[in-house]
């Protein structure tokens, strides 16, 4: 949180703040008055501004806690430091100032997650997938630290706690982790409970730069796609299984658009699947141009169709869990995930063909991030596609280890 500082303004009462001084301090750093209270000066580098912020540090039950008491000018230098003075009492004599304040409106972070959870709930729609990682990353980590405390006395050094343990090995795990605390602190300053976001802006600047290199899903060399199909395809594996996996090599989808595929997005007269604006990651609709190949496959899917709708349902009538294509994978031996298929794909059509960069990210479904380019595009060069995989499809149908 930085050194500790005694305002040069008050040197004529060592370790004690004044009114003046907190009303014009601009300088960042943490500054000490009695009782344990600290003023806490940052720059939001968002609004370009300065924000002051008052915390308790004292031991309670032999640990050292810090404990926010709101930010000035709402809260003002008399009234943390009566805080401050009633929390050193509590703590002396054995106590939790934090559980004898809590107030009954202000929910616990647990609480406010939960909520959070369910407002976000209806926006996400990829089968639970999103819950189940919110649910997940913030129970193995936050909760521990941050689940029984009131969403306004967590500070930014209890999440720098949750982060840095796991920042250099999970680097890409915590900054999840952050941005999803900081959803919840969002929440609670919307709703009226604190004033500040302490997974925000202040924490990024103290938060080491750098940690792990990003790991790319593991791929295959496009060469090897074609026996590792072969395999699958010949497989006994449960047979919708086997059919959504060669679908989602042909079109080089991702695994949560093949899964939850219906039959009514299919138009065979076209060989055209369509898939909803709600299943894309960038929220656009996508039309996928579909190979002689994956018709074929879509012909024997359709053989296999129990009423449900889908595409390539489970034995349950539901759509394939996330895992039953990679455990298939895993089982008959082949390195790679399913996503890693797109990288695969990418690779061929670079490497194996003189199709413009365009046209492969748009079969892809990838988001042009040139702005103006993307606002000038009126047509997402179907025929062009269309083109491309059906050269793929051809490709991957040859089995290099048979010849």
């Amino acid at each position: 949180m930085g050194s500790y500082q005694t305002a040069a303004s008050n040197r004529a009462r060592p370790g004690r703040l004044n009114a003046a001084f907190v009303r014009t301090v601009s300088r960042p750093g943490v500054y000490g008055d009695q009782h344990g209270l600290r003023l806490r000066v940052y720059k939001s580098r968002k609004r370009q501004s300065i924000s002051k912020q008052w915390i308790w540090r004292g031991t309670v039950n032999g640990t050292r806690r810090d404990i926010g008491l709101g930010g000035f000018p709402y809260v003002t230098l008399a009234e943390a430091r009566q805080t401050a003075f009633e929390y050193s009492k509590i703590s002396r004599a054995g106590g939790d100032p934090v559980t004898l304040r809590r107030r009954p409106d202000v929910p616990t972070f647990a609480q406010a997650a939960e909520t959070v959870i369910a407002i976000h709930r209806e926006g996400w729609k990829d089968g639970g997938k999103s819950e189940a990682q919110w649910r997940a990353s913030l129970r193995d980590y936050a909760m521990p630290k941050l689940g029984r405390k009131g969403v306004d006395e967590i500070t930014t050094a209890d999440v720098m706690a949750v982060l840095i343990p796991h920042w250099h090995t999970k680097t890409e795990t915590m900054r999840r982790v952050r941005q999803r605390i900081g959803a919840v602190m969002k929440w609670a300053v919307a709703q009226g409970h604190r004033d500040d976001n302490p997974a925000g802006d202040a924490i990024a600047a103290a938060l080491p730069r750098g940690g792990s290199v990003r790991q790319h899903q593991r791929a295959l060399p496009f060469r090897e796609v074609g026996a590792a199909l072969a395999r699958v395809r010949t497989s006994d594996a449960y047979r919708p299984a086997v059919l959504a996996f060669e679908f989602l090599v042909l079109t080089a989808c991702r695994s949560g658009e093949v899964r939850f595929a219906r039959w009514d997005e299919i138009d065979f007269a076209s060989a055209t699947w369509t898939i909803p604006a709600r299943r894309m990651k960038a929220r656009r609709e996508h039309r996928v141009p579909l190979s002689a190949r994956a018709l074929e496959v879509l012909c024997e899917a359709r053989t296999l169709a129990d009423g449900s709708g889908l595409v390539f349902p489970s034995q349950r009538a539901r759509a394939i869990h996330g895992g039953t294509v990679s455990k298939l994978m895993r089982e008959l031996g082949i390195d790679a995930v399913p996503h890693g298929f797109r990288s695969s794909f990418r690779d061929w059509a670079a490497e194996c063909t003189d199709v413009p960069r365009e046209v492969c990210e748009l079969a892809l479904a990838h988001v042009n991030s040139d702005r103006v380019e993307a606002a000038y595009r009126r047509t997402d060069l179907f025929d062009r596609r269309r083109a491309l995989m059906e050269q793929w499809s051809e490709f991957v149908a040859v089995d290099p280890l048979a010849e």
